[in-house]
């Protein structure tokens, strides 16, 4: 798939951390009318249940009830991909293609090693793709340097107090339905593979309380929240009411 200008990059390690994350945000960004993409860094192929195969397809599936421009693959290793020069460089190849003004990245510090460390590695690279002396390529053509204006952290596994909350709520249902679409990693009464951490029933359910959570601090029914490691700066403060 081509990549094209959007509104809006999320950036996950893993094939689902975005649906679990922030796709009630991306869902409402298109309702809007602004344009969407996605990076995920692995296959997750390390997962105790399906394949990187099959997560590439299920993310495919995903995608498309998200209605994204784009979802792309960067191809690092689940596990073992490290924050170097080659992992930068894939990433800001992505983001200059499709110059986004915001970029949602990996929660900070989590329970799974992978999504602190990922969170790190994205936001080298938000910062690096913005130096024109670092040269990249995307189909042999060569590309100008872009940082996006504004990048902020989802919130996963791990309670962590939200810089600001969006309200999901007309979304609530896609966004689960985006997330059921990984059919090999959630809760299947008739799968016969390995439980996880994240195969029961009462992970969606998990899923479903922060959310509430969330909305409750807006006064909304649903909501997904972000952290930003910088103030974030309004025209005008009636907007945040």
């Amino acid at each position: 798939m081509a990549l094209e200008k959007v509104d809006i990059l999320a950036i996950g390690v893993h094939p689902d951390d975005v649906e679990l994350s922030c796709s009630g945000t991306l869902l409402k960004a298109v309702a809007a009318g602004k344009k969407v993409g996605i990076l995920d860094l692995t296959m997750g192929e390390l997962g105790t249940r399906g394949s990187g195969e099959l997560r590439l397809k299920e993310a495919e599936a995903a995608a498309k009830i998200l209605k994204t421009s784009f979802r792309v693959n960067a191809g690092l290793r689940d596990g073992f991909f490290e924050n170097n020069e080659d992992a930068q460089l894939r990433i800001i190849e992505v983001i200059r293609a499709c110059q986004p003004d915001v970029v949602l990245c990996n929660a900070l510090r989590d329970r799974h090693p992978d999504h602190g460390r990922s969170a790190e590695l994205e936001k080298v690279a938000c910062f690096l793709s913005g130096l024109r002396r670092i040269e990249t390529k995307h189909d042999g053509v060569a590309q100008e340097a872009w940082r996006p204006r504004l990048v902020l952290h989802y919130l996963q596994d791990h309670f962590e107090q939200p810089t600001l909350v969006v309200d999901i709520t007309l979304h609530w249902e896609e966004r689960t339905n985006s997330i059921k679409a990984y059919g090999s990693q959630f809760y299947n009464p008739n799968s016969n593979e390995p439980a996880s951490s994240i195969s029961g029933k009462e992970f969606l359910e998990i899923i479903e309380g922060k959310a509430q959570m969330y909305g409750r601090y807006i006064g909304a029914t649903y909501g997904e929240g972000f952290i930003s490691e910088r103030p974030i700066g309004v025209d005008d403060i009636r907007s945040l009411a």
